[in-house]
């Protein structure tokens, strides 16, 4: 008989301390960094490696991740020179938000239904000079049957609505960047020259500095080829979900598809901003899975 268990967490040191989350049975393994910002750096789903990371940018304290999946909250994207306006006072707050540099707390780990970590952010001096609302974080990574899931819970922890946009920033390793999508999506928003354009499922960002956001998509998913290794990368989410923003780097081996609830400058414009009441409590999901052809 075999008592193996399926399933295992374990802990590590690269830098930071790192936690691994691993099914046998599938050949998949995903690490999670609490400290920085609670990213996931590696997700290795039926034997491949689906991210793209810089190691100096992820052991550097003071630099941005460039790689892995960044979490985006209370903004996806950036602000007209940094700032918001709300309520009649100026704010000021740096690209995709508060929640990816700060350090998030474990809160529970365990390997009865998959191999998952529970981690919790709650808001402190640094969040609230920037977003000045009481809010907690409770995200669960869960590694299953050969599928990372993200359980999302955002809280309202102040006495008044709280204004947010969530979202995800996966890098995943390719190097084409010329890369069909399956999605219902047919226009885009091309933050290169701040065009609406017809989408016809292909998009090449090959020499683009910025951005584009696929704009009208009805079903909460897209997937892409990943490589020549005859699969593909599917990411199921909810459907307040309602933007798959795609963007490169000239030189670098990745193409990041981020599932944005609204689009940049939302605090500003107030367009398609979530409004969360207070003592409430909103949740979402995304799945990250690994189709082999």
């Amino acid at each position: 008989m075999n008592d193996q268990k399926p399933y295992a967490i374990n802990t590590l040191v690269d830098g930071y301390t790192l936690y691994e989350l691993s099914d046998e049975a599938t050949q998949s393994r995903v690490l999670v960094c609490p400290e920085r910002g609670a990213i996931v750096i590696s997700c290795q789903l039926h034997g491949q490696e689906l991210f793209y990371l810089d190691r100096d940018t992820f052991l550097n304290p003071q630099a941005n991740i460039r790689g892995g999946n960044p979490v985006l909250f209370p903004i996806c994207g950036q602000l007209i020179d940094g700032q918001y306006e709300w309520n009649g006072s100026t704010y000021k707050m740096k690209n995709h938000g508060v929640a990816r540099v700060n350090a998030w707390e474990v809160v529970e780990t365990g390997t009865d239904d998959g191999a998952y970590v529970t981690l919790s952010l709650r808001n402190n001096e640094v969040t609230l000079a920037s977003y000045p609302f009481a809010f907690e974080l409770r995200f669960t990574y869960r590694l299953k049957d050969g599928q990372l899931s993200i359980k999302q819970h955002y809280a309202n922890l102040s006495n008044e609505p709280m204004p947010m946009v969530a979202g995800f920033h996966p890098y995943f390793a390719t190097h084409s960047k010329n890369l069909a999508y399956e999605t219902d999506a047919t226009r885009l928003l091309d933050y290169n020259d701040h065009a609406e354009k017809p989408f016809n499922g292909t998009f090449d960002l090959n020499g683009l500095v910025e951005s584009v956001a696929l704009l009208d998509a009805k079903q909460p998913e897209i997937a892409f080829p990943l490589n020549d290794e005859g699969g593909r990368v599917r990411l199921r989410y909810s459907e307040a979900f309602r933007y798959a923003v795609l963007w490169s780097v000239e030189g670098k081996p990745f193409v990041c598809v981020e599932p944005w609830t609204a689009l940049n400058e939302a605090l500003n414009d107030k367009e398609g901003l979530i409004l969360i009441e207070p003592g409430q409590t909103l949740p979402l999901q995304m799945t990250i899975g690994y189709e082999r052809n």
